[in-house]
């Protein structure tokens, strides 16, 4: 799996449009929470079995560790994914008397991973952080295929302008009562919601394309 780099994502905060990133998703009912932790682990093992070693390299070294609060919280993060049935892990032999776990994701953990990409993005999630849509989006086309992506996005355009709205209703609202600064701060994170709907809608446009100009 890529490097993802989601850390320009993280938008400044503009009064009750808080776009502070969350790292817990309300879980299906009657199912045990799994925060955003979990789902990244997830998604990099759909597809691919890897190591708890190989997980937190990856996690450490590249953009992905925005998912975790430190190197340490991956192993105690899939021995909960294992307790949970969602991955399963297996020792296999190594070089010389080397052993090492290797993790797989099992047939629940895929339909869980599907559950948490499925759902149309919504005001709330736009509110909680950006971060976690664009985790979503990552493993989409790998777990739901271009039609799963491309529904994910077309929900993401249909929130983000309505937000977008709001965003400049309220600037113009209250900027004569700000600080400067504090007018420039939201003035940060109007343009750069805008330029998350202009990238949202170039990507449509690219899975549009790529199938023919048809809908998927």
């Amino acid at each position: 799996m890529a490097a993802f780099t989601f850390g320009a994502l993280d938008f400044v905060s503009t009064q009750r449009y808080s776009t502070v990133r969350t790292m817990k998703q309300e879980p299906p009912t009657g199912s045990a929470k799994i925060p955003c932790l979990g789902y990244a682990l997830m998604g990099l093992l759909e597809g691919k079995p890897s190591s708890g070693y190989d997980l937190r390299k990856t996690f450490a070294s590249t953009s992905m560790r925005s998912y975790s609060g430190s190197p340490g919280a991956i192993y105690p993060a899939l021995r909960r994914l294992e307790q949970q049935s969602l991955i399963r892990g297996t020792i296999e032999e190594g070089s010389g008397l080397r052993r090492r776990q290797r993790f797989r994701l099992t047939p629940k953990g895929v339909a869980a991973l599907k559950t948490w990409i499925a759902p149309p993005v919504t005001r709330e999630d736009l509110v909680r952080g950006q971060a976690e849509i664009m985790l979503r989006f990552a493993f989409s086309e790998q777990v739901a295929g271009a039609t799963g992506s491309l529904e994910l996005l077309r929900s993401f355009e249909a929130a983000l302008k309505p937000y977008l709205a709001g965003l400049r209703e309220e600037l113009q609202a209250s900027q004569a009562a700000m600080s400067g600064s504090g007018r420039r701060a939201f003035e940060c994170g109007v343009r750069q919601t805008e330029c998350l709907l202009e990238w949202v809608q170039s990507a449509i446009t690219a899975y549009t394309k790529e199938r023919g100009g048809g809908s998927l």
